[in-house]
């Protein structure tokens, strides 16, 4: 009896959370490395030598480690790798195994850790020769279930194959939600297309490897295969189709893509599935600060919406006749991308004490008897934001009066290209989150030249342009990942690159700190230049300097 009862606790242990061995819960030594939670529900603590603590989030380990456990250098500061097969692994293996994939901060000289130095090295800042860690590693004195489950926890923190690396090709997708414009749809496939087909037609040869006294560095020339994920009905559909499509055709990451009204199932299931989603088309992105996954190129609309709102009742009001402001009027077509900017907008009027009275248009479009009813009844204090696209911009034509205080969404409405009427030119301003055209000519020389050479007409510039830049985004932060293929740090390399790029297409700069997920954070407030655009009526002016609301 008393050994039924022994064998049966022992079972009862081996299974629980907190065994220890193979058979421990990774899930709080998660908690510790990406949360700062330790498993008694007490936040984690960490000491520095010179004085100062680190306490909760604050102390976790994926602050300076990152989520893949690679490491990162920043400036003079260098972060070690971190994860099992880097930590553990013996003199020996690094000279006789060429492919481990060289990581910054990595040194294959170093001694290995084993449990009992991790330990030391993490409690009392003592590396395995006995050695002083940097004063920028805290000492974190953790009991000893605390340390076997983070021990666990980095024995397999990006140690699983990756989705999408099949021999020597990159899986890649780009995903097209069923409301996308066509035209655009095709320009940035071509673009894709052609791009994927350059990548592959200089491939040369395969393994070169290189070694010397100070490092392994192992470099593989894959091929890239583009997959074109085309999604069909209803939103709520979207995530189902997209599960299905992952499971037939396994990617690496997702490359640009093209939305409509809504990007959300997309971002979602890119997060939910770990799957990195880098620079899509999309006019409203999902603002997330806690999302890792997804990047965006800017908030779109959403940054319009804080435009707006610097030039009608902020710091800006100067740009308009009169900085008071009775009522904020808002016209935007019901489902469109317009109408959460617009919500945006209503918003930030409200804190700011003004009334806000919103018409929103039908859903398909109309006649120009609705243009003219929403419209009407507008008081001379009165200010009005037009979320419309260039179909319904040419309806202004017959709407008078004019008010003095008109912002329009420049994005929506096709910036310098919008079919604005004449009357409405000299009122108008236009927000505009891109930078001015003659400022982005040097800028644009790369992407127009590659068009041309491509023979690709220009017939939506911003989406060429975008999507161009994208996929060189990629291409440069693969190429300095050295074959270490793992999800997150696809994104951790996009973060750390992207802020020192100078071929930005349509952007004066693009940056990213971790946890930023928008590249671009400012624009302008502009209007048309009616004394010198002459025959030329796409000639606009700023209003403002570059603001970053």
């Amino acid at each position: 009896m008393q050994t039924k009862c022994w064998l049966a606790c022992l079972v009862l242990l081996l299974s629980s959370p907190i065994a220890f061995g193979r058979g421990l819960d990774t899930s709080a030594g998660e908690a510790i490395y990406r949360r700062g939670e330790l498993p008694s529900t007490v936040p984690l603590r960490g000491y520095r030598d010179e004085g100062g603590v680190v306490e909760g989030l604050h102390a976790a380990c994926v602050n300076c480690h990152r989520p893949s456990g690679l490491g990162t250098t920043e400036g003079s500061v260098v972060v070690p790798p971190i994860i099992g097969k880097y930590l553990f692994r013996s003199h020996s293996t690094n000279v006789q195994d060429m492919s481990l994939p060289h990581v910054s901060g990595y040194r294959s000289t170093r001694e290995p850790y084993t449990d009992e130095t991790l330990a030391r090295a993490i409690r009392e800042g003592v590396g395995p020769n006995g050695r002083t860690l940097s004063y920028l590693m805290p000492r974190y004195p953790m009991d000893d279930l605390s340390m076997a489950s983070l021990t666990n926890y980095l024995k397999g923190l990006s140690a699983m194959p990756t989705r999408g690396v099949i021999g020597d090709t990159l899986h890649f997708a780009t995903i097209i939600t069923p409301d996308s414009d066509p035209i655009k749809r095709q320009a940035m496939l071509d673009v894709m297309e052609h791009f994927f087909a350059d990548k592959n037609q200089f491939i040369r040869g395969g393994v070169r490897p290189l070694q010397s006294s100070r490092e392994i560095e192992y470099r593989v020339s894959r091929r890239w295969q583009l997959h074109v994920w085309q999604l069909s009905g209803e939103s709520d559909q979207w995530e189902q189709q997209l599960r299905a499509r992952l499971a037939a055709e396994p990617v690496f990451a997702v490359i640009s893509g093209l939305g409509g009204r809504t990007w959300a199932p997309i971002h979602h299931f890119c997060e939910v599935e770990k799957l990195p989603c880098l620079l899509p088309n999309v006019d409203l992105p999902v603002v997330a600060e806690n999302d890792f996954y997804p990047i965006y190129f800017s908030r779109g609309v959403l940054l319009e919406a804080d435009l707006m709102a610097k030039g009608l009742f902020g710091q800006s009001a100067s740009l308009t006749d009169s900085p008071h402001i009775a009522r904020l009027v808002q016209v935007y077509r019901q489902g469109d991308v317009g109408e959460s900017a617009s919500s945006a907008l209503a918003a930030l009027a409200r804190a700011s004490g003004i009334k806000v009275e919103n018409r929103p248009l039908q859903h398909e479009l109309s006649d120009q008897k609705e243009m003219t009813l929403a419209l009407g009844g507008l008081a001379p204090d009165d200010a009005l934001a037009l979320w419309l696209r260039p179909a319904d911009i040419q309806k202004l034509a017959s709407i008078t009066p004019i008010p003095t205080r008109v912002f329009i969404s420049g994005i929506m409405s096709g910036m310098e290209n919008a079919p604005l009427p004449e009357a409405w030119r000299t009122v108008a301003r236009l927000t505009y989150p891109v930078d001015l055209p003659e400022l982005r000519k040097v800028r644009m020389n790369f992407p127009q030249s590659w068009l041309r050479i491509k023979h690709l007409p220009i017939v939506d510039e911003r989406i060429q342009a975008d999507t161009y830049v994208a996929c060189g985004i990629l291409a440069e932060t693969l190429t300095g990942m050295l074959d270490s293929f793992v999800p997150d740090y696809l994104v951790e390399c996009v973060e750390a690159m992207v802020s020192h790029r100078l071929v930005n297409g349509y952007y004066p700069r693009l940056s990213l700190a971790p946890g930023q997920r928008f590249g671009s954070k400012g624009g302008y407030v502009v209007r048309f230049d009616t004394q010198k655009d002459g025959g030329n009526r796409q000639s606009i002016v700023a209003d403002s300097e570059w603001t970053v609301p």
